[in-house]
């Protein structure tokens, strides 16, 4: 991409890999490295930073329309199945590479659970590509609002885990075509 864009309005960001939050000021030049899942990350002054999608009208881009998800399934659909859970994940990206999370084995783990009601709760066990980076919980926070917004879940749980340490011999065959590995 590397557009550069001049910010129409102040926008709150997260730097990666830190995963501190700073405000982007009106007026100023960023370049759009990755458009992915909704996110878009960001070169200012030096620094990559991730914009959610709830910012996108300050890169003069459109914002998604935010609608509240079933809290129970529509009559009309089977049970929740584990590969449709994995298509919404495939949504999530890490903010410095371009492969979902999915394909770069960042999911260890996906359990469905069905509620009393109806409803549904997921439980996903979760790993990043390094221990100490700050955007675990950015991540996991994606990962939990892209769950909830399935119809018929109503709780979802995401467990960040160390064991086994990521490597890129987790990645699928199709990340590592994107990142040239194969």
């Amino acid at each position: 991409m590397n557009d550069e864009i001049i910010l129409t309005r102040d926008c709150e960001a997260v730097l990666i890999p830190a995963g501190n939050k700073v405000t982007l000021h009106k007026g100023e030049p960023v370049v759009v490295t990755q458009a992915l899942g909704g996110s878009y990350t960001v070169v200012i002054h030096g620094n990559m930073a991730r914009i959610e999608a709830k910012d996108a009208d300050a890169l003069g881009k459109e914002s998604p329309a935010a609608a509240a998800p079933p809290a129970t399934p529509p009559a009309d659909t089977g049970p929740l199945e584990e590969e449709q859970v994995l298509e919404r994940l495939r949504t999530c990206y890490d903010p410095e590479i371009p492969v979902n999370i999915v394909d770069l084995g960042l999911i260890y783990d996906l359990q469905i659970g069905q509620l009393p009601d109806g409803a549904y709760r997921v439980e996903v066990k979760m790993t990043l590509t390094a221990p100490g980076c700050g955007m675990g919980p950015v991540l996991q926070q994606d990962v939990e609002t892209k769950i909830q917004a399935i119809p018929g879940v109503k709780e979802t749980a995401v467990h960040l885990v160390w064991d086994p340490p990521w490597n890129r011999d987790m990645l699928s065959d199709a990340a590592k075509l994107e990142l040239g590995l194969m």
